[in-house]
């Protein structure tokens, strides 16, 4: 059976940042872990010594990945791919968005879109966008 995974590779400005935000991602979501991580060698081509060159993770039971690259590329994290979380509670998107969005940027603040009773839509201090949308059913539950 075929299976996609998330791949974030940390370029640019956020080279050398990529297992901070691994670190950081686990400790916010229920049923995460770090699964592996692999730096580069000495010498060895296509990184830098001591940077992530293969992590896998899991955020609230999805797998991801993520790898730097010090090489110049034309690309960076795009609001155009966000990870989309479906919180269970006020308590829930309120701590998650408090917490993505220091250091980052604020897109939609958490609020009433008529799509949603309440939505937020941020990039957090390492590039990387999330939209948070309250679960319907759960809306003025804590």
């Amino acid at each position: 059976m075929q299976k996609t995974t998330t791949f974030l590779m940390f370029v640019g400005d956020q080279f050398g940042k990529a297992e901070e935000a691994v670190r950081f991602y686990t400790s916010l979501f229920k049923n995460s872990e770090i699964k592996h991580i692999e730096y580069f060698k000495a010498g060895e081509p296509g990184g830098q010594e001591g940077t992530v060159k293969h992590a896998q993770f899991i955020l609230a039971g999805q797998e991801y990945m993520a790898s730097e690259n010090p090489m110049s590329h034309q690309f960076t994290f795009t609001p155009a791919i966000s990870i989309y979380v479906t919180c269970e509670t006020e308590e829930e998107i309120e701590t998650l968005f408090q917490k993505l969005s220091e250091g980052g940027n604020i897109m939609m603040p958490l609020g009433d879109y008529g799509f949603s009773k309440k939505f937020g839509w941020l990039s957090d201090k390492y590039g990387i966008s999330w939209q948070l949308n309250l679960n319907a059913l759960n809306f003025g539950a804590s």
